[in-house]
């Protein structure tokens, strides 16, 4: 991903932050909305592109537009900052390709210990039974 290109794509868009800080809330837009295309995107592949269509399909808008928004500082310069930054972080990290799992069998050697430590507690418990006393040949003593 072409980040230059990137940042030349991004539109701004300014607003009243929410929240406390008196006066200065009343009359500043702070709060920036950031967001990009994808589709219209001259800085990623067609690869990339369909990579994060897909992963973040439930994050558009209708039109397919991703948007981030920062409204944590008074400043709009350093909102302005956080939410290229969050839009980064979402966009690297969407792209990234994730391991293929290879399954793995269990060796039957660690398949022999769990039924011996089976085998081992249930004669455990059976010695702790009572016994019956009608099943047990008595030996009668004169």
């Amino acid at each position: 991903m072409n980040l230059e290109q990137f940042k030349s794509e991004l539109s701004f868009r300014t607003s009243r932050s929410a929240g406390s800080g008196g006066q200065h809330v009343n009359k500043v837009e702070t709060k920036v909305e950031v967001s990009w295309r994808i589709e219209d995107s001259l800085a990623l592949t067609v690869t990339e592109k369909e990579r994060l269509l897909n992963k973040l399909s439930h994050q558009l808008t209708k039109s397919g537009v991703l948007q981030r928004f920062s409204q944590a500082s008074r400043s709009q310069h350093r909102n302005k900052k956080e939410a290229i930054a969050k839009l980064e972080a979402l966009i690297q990290d969407a792209l990234q390709v994730e391991k293929v799992r290879k399954p793995s069998t269990i060796p039957s050697n660690i398949k022999a210990k769990r039924l011996q430590k089976k085998r081992f507690q249930s004669e455990k418990k059976q010695a702790r039974k009572k016994v019956n006393l009608s099943t047990v040949d008595f030996l009668i003593y004169d």
